[in-house]
């Protein structure tokens, strides 16, 4: 097995995953991911794919993310994990299919309208 490369997005974040075989580094933007992302959920989500699997060990993981916050970068390099799980073995697709990590999540910000406060948060009415 060479290197696997997928790709993961999330809000407006983006995500290059690289997967190879290895000790259970993982690396984000040239830094360790309990230095690159300080909450212990942002680090818990980025894990999510290989804990269900039980791979924690197995894989080097090198991921390149940009755009967004630190949930929306999580929640992509999370995809692009699991989708090159699936490239390294066809076989871990039903478990992470189940728990919903192949799945893009394709919530976005609704934008804000004319004439109202936020999206869809309006001034109070006043009657007189």
């Amino acid at each position: 097995m060479d290197q696997i490369l997928t790709v993961g997005r999330r809000k407006t974040s983006t995500a290059r995953v690289f997967l190879e075989k290895g000790t259970g580094s993982i690396i984000v933007n040239k830094k360790k991911l309990e230095d690159y992302f300080g909450r212990e959920v942002a680090q818990m989500v980025v894990k999510q794919p290989l804990e269900t699997v039980e791979m924690l060990d197995g894989f080097n993981i090198k991921a390149t993310v940009a755009g967004g916050g630190s949930f929306g970068q999580a929640g992509a390099i999370r995809l692009g994990i699991a989708r090159a799980l699936v490239q390294y073995d066809e076989d871990l697709k039903p478990a992470l299919k189940k728990e919903g990590f192949l799945t893009r999540d394709s919530r976005k910000v609704e934008r804000k309208k004319v004439g109202l406060v936020k999206a869809r948060k309006s001034k109070q009415f006043s009657k007189r």
